[in-house]
C-alpha cells in the first residue's frame, strides 16, 4: 500500500542523505569530525526515517493523516 509518490521518494531519498551526512561535515576536527549530541542523532534518526520511507514507498504519517502523493492503483 504506497503512498509515497516519485518526487516526493527523490525528495526524501536526497534529504535522508543530507542529513545523514550533516552531522559528519557540519562539525570541526576538533570533535572528531562528528556532532556529539541530540543535535547529531536527531539528524541521523530523521534521515534514516527519510531514506526508509522513500525506499518502502510508505509513510505511516501520510497513512494517518489521509495523505497519498502517489496515484492511485487500479
Amino acid at each position: 500500500m504506497a503512498n509515497v509518490g516519485t518526487l516526493d521518494r527523490l525528495v526524501r531519498a536526497i534529504a535522508g542523505v543530507v542529513l545523514l551526512a550533516l552531522p559528519f561535515v557540519s562539525a570541526g576536527p576538533e570533535d572528531g569530525g562528528m556532532a556529539y549530541g541530540v543535535y547529531g542523532w536527531v539528524m541521523i534518526a530523521a534521515g534514516v526515517v527519510m531514506l526508509v520511507t522513500a525506499a518502502l514507498r510508505f509513510c505511516p504519517l501520510y497513512m494517518l493523516f489521509g495523505l497519498r502523493t502517489c496515484p492511485l492503483s487500479k
